[in-house]
């Protein structure tokens, strides 16, 4: 019986630098016809093969991930999440977009820095023989919602690109995109009317430019609201930022935030005590955290 994701064992097909921060690997494999294409910002797991055991420890089964916890430093498997970017299920090929940071030590940095065709590697992704909700799309606007707030740093640039790809005719608001230059601004292609917006930091802080600029598109989009009587603000050096509705809202503006988590903790207050969005109506998601060092997760 299929369950909603599936271990893919996969190799490095193709390796193309997009950008100065974004490396495209597109990953090939005869499973990957199985691979479900569901578009917008759907999560996936890449697993990457450790020195000298390569992926021969990586646990299968439906207790994988404790077994995998489990294991010893030097056998398990660093993983980490990722967008599918792209599937093409006929070839068998799925895009991964990659942010090369300058100077980056993690796992995926160091693998995608010597990566070559022919490498091997696991993507844990949606299985199209699955019948059900497979899980893993956050980007899920209330029914009837034809206005769009995105926005995010380069970390949530892949998830951005896809789901604007998606995004059906008739669908407005604006998009805001925080890279580190002009040089990775990247096309991409859309079917709606929305307003998409490169911001390039040049040396500024993280969000220097995206807070600012989220503000100015909430003015233009959003009516006054009534503001909430209380608050609770989320602590991103000791819990994840990870609030996604799982209700609809009756609020026409419908926003998705993704990226630094103390960014989009200052993004979340802004939008939801002082400008009285119902979090309903607002997915808020810290994928990553500054001066935390990665973890497998």
């Amino acid at each position: 019986m299929s369950q909603p994701f599936h271990m893919f064992h996969v190799q490095v097909g193709r390796l193309q630098r997009l950008s100065p921060s974004f490396l495209r690997v597109t990953f090939t494999g005869e499973e990957l016809h199985h691979f479900a294409d569901n578009g917008f910002d759907q999560r996936i797991k890449l697993i990457l093969p450790v020195p000298e055991h390569g992926l021969a420890h990586l646990p299968t089964g439906p207790d994988w991930f404790t077994r995998w916890r489990g294991l010893d430093d030097d056998k398990r498997n660093p993983m980490r999440t990722y967008t599918a970017r792209q599937v093409r299920r006929e070839a068998g090929e799925v895009d991964v977009d990659v942010v090369m940071h300058p100077g980056g030590d993690g796992p995926v940095a160091r693998w995608a820095e010597r990566a070559r065709p022919g490498d091997k590697a696991v993507l844990l992704g949606p299985d199209a023989r699955y019948d059900g909700w497979h899980g893993g799309l956050e980007f899920r606007p209330p029914a009837g919602s034809r206005t769009v707030l995105i926005a995010g740093d380069e970390t949530a640039v892949p998830a951005i690109c896809s789901v604007l790809e998606r995004l059906p005719a008739g669908v407005v608001g604006e998009v805001l995109m925080e890279v580190p230059c002009e040089d990775d601004f990247l096309p991409v292609e859309t079917a709606c009317s929305v307003k998409v917006g490169w911001l390039a930091r040049n040396g500024a802080e993280r969000g220097d430019l995206l807070v600012p600029a989220v503000r100015a598109a909430a003015d233009r989009l959003l009516p006054p609201l009534p503001v909430p009587e209380a608050f609770d603000d989320v602590d991103v050096d000791a819990e994840e930022l990870w609030e996604v509705p799982e209700e609809d809202a009756a609020d026409s503006l419908y926003a998705w935030l993704a990226g630094e988590a103390a960014v989009i903790k200052t993004l979340r207050r802004h939008l939801v005590a002082e400008r009285g969005m119902d979090r309903r109506a607002v997915a808020f998601m810290g994928y990553w955290r500054h001066g935390r060092a990665e973890v497998n997760a």
